[in-house]
């Protein structure tokens, strides 16, 4: 049986899609179709003639059919949208069918303008849009940046799930949308909540609120590398890095993110974080560039290649550094070892959280602990 709208409504409907439309969402509580144009936002009450889930079947099946030329909807358009391969074309016409859905695809396009970011937020303001646009540049740069960030930094404390919380930190502590005042009290409920240290630790080290000094060994290990670190010797850099103070703020907030993970998911994520941090060129020991498969074999790669360097920067690097401060750079290329296929002796076959996980982690947290000590 099929159902057609009220004439009122059909009019109204095709008046208001004979404009020049930004985005469409459909407020189902109230039956409402609101629409942005480049003059505010417009609106047409519903007057359903039956069941309103059918009726707003029938509103939706006829803004496909304008938008579209097909009344299938979403589904449909998705389909004829990626084979033909005109993605770019047509994120503006998927942002006025009134689905939810099509906002979200829209929102994990490979590109995104600001412009269309803006209205898919209008379309559909929800957590997971606004962290996802919040992955782009040229909308966390620009002016929607800022609405954005304040909108997750007011349901980060609602927020259930404790990945999203590592993922809604790192988001927020992008550039320097956050003041001072903010990211300490990000900080903060760290204390409180273990993933929101690994927030942190994904972001640059200088927007975490901690101040440490640098490293008792910072200033001969600079004098040392002096040269090699002019010359842009990786490893030299890295290893100064780790000792200035940033690199100490950030060696601390390992230690605490460390501290009590809650499950296996914020687990990874914090070793993604150690993964991401380095960038040394060791892909004779960490083929799938996701880190060495057990902390075992990264501490016996390490003393290996310190033994017999992989190329010649990390030879030079050695060749300078005096013996007490050669442990230092071991630990490093210890934890750059470091990634997601590191835990996979530990998760592998289980699905352990809290205590019981972390009692499986200490056979990597243990020895990784100590590396990072050394270097601090």
């Amino acid at each position: 049986m099929e159902f057609s709208l009220s004439n009122e409504d059909n009019l109204r409907l095709n008046v208001l899609l004979a404009q020049d439309l930004k985005a469409i969402r459909i407020n189902e509580g109230t039956m409402t179709v609101h629409a942005l144009t480049d003059q505010g936002e417009a609106k047409v009450v519903l007057n359903p003639n039956t069941r309103d889930e059918q009726y707003l079947r029938t509103v939706k099946e006829l803004l496909s059919l304008k938008i579209t030329g097909s009344p299938g909807g979403y589904p449909i358009f998705i389909k004829r949208w990626t084979r033909m391969g005109h993605t770019d074309n047509t994120l503006e016409h998927m942002l006025l069918l009134g689905e939810p859905e099509a906002v979200v695809a829209v929102v994990h396009a490979q590109t995104l303008s600001h412009d269309i970011g803006v209205r898919a937020w209008w379309a559909h303001p929800t957590t997971e849009v606004a962290m996802r646009l919040m992955e782009y540049p040229e909308i966390w740069q620009g002016e929607l940046g800022k609405e954005l960030v304040d909108y997750l930094m007011e349901f980060l404390p609602f927020e259930e799930r404790q990945l999203n919380i590592v993922s809604m930190v790192r988001l927020c502590l992008q550039g320097d949308i956050l003041s001072k005042e903010e990211k300490e009290k990000l900080w903060a409920r760290a204390k409180r909540r273990n993933p929101f240290y690994v927030g942190f630790l994904h972001s640059n080290p200088k927007q975490i609120p901690l101040s440490k000094e640098p490293s008792s060994h910072f200033d001969k290990v600079t004098d040392k590398l002096k040269t090699l670190i002019n010359d842009n010797n990786i490893y030299a850099t890295t290893l100064f890095e780790l000792l200035n103070s940033d690199g100490q703020t950030w060696l601390e907030t390992l230690k605490l993110s460390l501290n009590k993970p809650v499950d296996q998911e914020v687990v990874i994520s914090l070793f993604i974080a150690i993964n991401h941090y380095f960038n040394l060129p060791l892909n004779t020991l960490v083929k799938d560039g996701r880190g060495t498969r057990s902390i075992e074999i990264a501490i016996q790669h390490s003393d290996e290649i310190c033994e017999h360097p992989i190329d010649e920067d990390l030879k030079a690097v050695i060749n300078t550094l005096d013996s007490q401060h050669l442990p230092l750079l071991n630990a490093m290329l210890v934890l750059a070892q470091m990634g997601e296929h590191t835990l996979i002796p530990v998760f592998s076959g289980n699905d352990s959280v809290g205590t019981v996980m972390r009692k499986r982690l200490l056979p990597l947290t243990t020895p990784l602990l100590e590396k990072v000590d050394i270097l601090m």
